[in-house]
């Protein structure tokens, strides 16, 4: 088990260094960040006095490695928008996209489970077939048309709920909703698909021929079985919904990681970018990892060999 978890943290470190090189390049094939910063006014000697100030006059991998460097001491260096450290950024957002991304993961998991499992036990009922247009209409409709729509009926014409901020619990429901859209719809169609497969599986078949009831045939028996896809599909869309909620964060003017990352791009703000990008990496590697480990504790048929990674 040590052993396997060290070798995937070597995965994960050399995945983040290897992201951080391609989010580099990438940041700057946007453009010359002072263009949007500097007034139409500016002359060559003030692009140039800024691209001095702000580190942009050294070679490209000079600042590669100094960026490297500094981030993995916690430095991320300074917004060339806000200039601010933008390790203060990412303190004011992250807390608010870990709250909301909870928020929308519990709504989720309290719709999706008892959708997905009744939906599988009775099949071809009336429930099954309103769990299956629940979960279409959840993968087809877009996020911010779902959003939009819910600020226009339930923030705008019936007024019962705020359309932006998070000033109060309230806040949280239309993007939580919203954001967890998606989320249910995928978990209610994996966890149904594994049910009807667990479902007839032989282990189940032989508990009821034992005599076991049919709620702990259904709930002890294999549900548990039924859960490693959906633990990774829950881990992995959890980590999605911290990070990397652009739209959803933008349509309700939520403080988070995602318009963060939306404003940063729009300025061409590269630390930021780059910073964004890195936690986004770390959290999802993080969940992996997280995910990785519990499949032993949710499946007993599941063993890690020690000789092999």
């Amino acid at each position: 088990m040590a052993r396997f978890l060290l070798t995937r943290l070597i995965q994960s470190v050399a995945t983040l260094v290897l992201l951080s090189l391609v989010i580099f390049v990438l940041a700057r094939a946007t453009g010359d960040p002072l263009t949007l910063i500097l007034p139409m006014v500016a002359t060559e000697e003030d692009f140039a006095n800024a691209r001095r100030y702000l580190g942009l006059d050294q070679p490209l991998h000079v600042q590669y490695l100094m960026f490297v460097g500094k981030a993995a001491a916690g430095d991320f260096g300074t917004s060339i928008r806000a200039r601010r450290p933008v390790i203060e950024l990412l303190r004011q957002r992250l807390p608010s996209s870990l709250a909301l991304g909870a928020f929308s993961m519990a709504v989720s998991l309290l719709i999706a489970f008892p959708l997905g499992v009744l939906a599988a036990v009775r099949k071809g009922t009336a429930l099954d077939t309103g769990a299956k247009i629940v979960a279409a209409l959840g993968q087809a409709l877009p996020t911010f048309w779902v959003g939009i729509v819910l600020i226009e009926i339930v923030a705008g014409r019936l007024q019962w709920l705020p359309a932006g901020g998070n000033d109060s619990p309230a806040h949280y429901i239309l993007p939580g909703f919203t954001l967890g859209w998606f989320v249910i719809a995928g978990l209610m169609r994996l966890l149904r698909s594994s049910m009807l497969e667990v479902l007839d599986s032989d282990y189940v078949k032989t508990a009821r021929a034992k005599g076991a009831g049919e709620p702990a045939v259904v709930w002890r028996h294999a549900l548990k079985n039924a859960l490693i896809p959906v633990v990774t599909f829950a881990g992995v869309y959890f980590a999605i919904l911290v990070t990397t909620a652009i739209v959803v964060e933008t349509v309700f003017a939520w403080p988070g990681m995602g318009r963060l990352a939306y404003e940063a791009i729009t300025a061409r703000d590269f630390p930021v970018i780059q910073a964004v990008v890195l936690v986004t990496a770390v959290i999802v590697v993080a969940v992996n990892l997280v995910v990785d480990s519990l499949y032993a504790c949710i499946d007993p048929r599941i063993r890690i060999d020690p000789r092999r990674p």
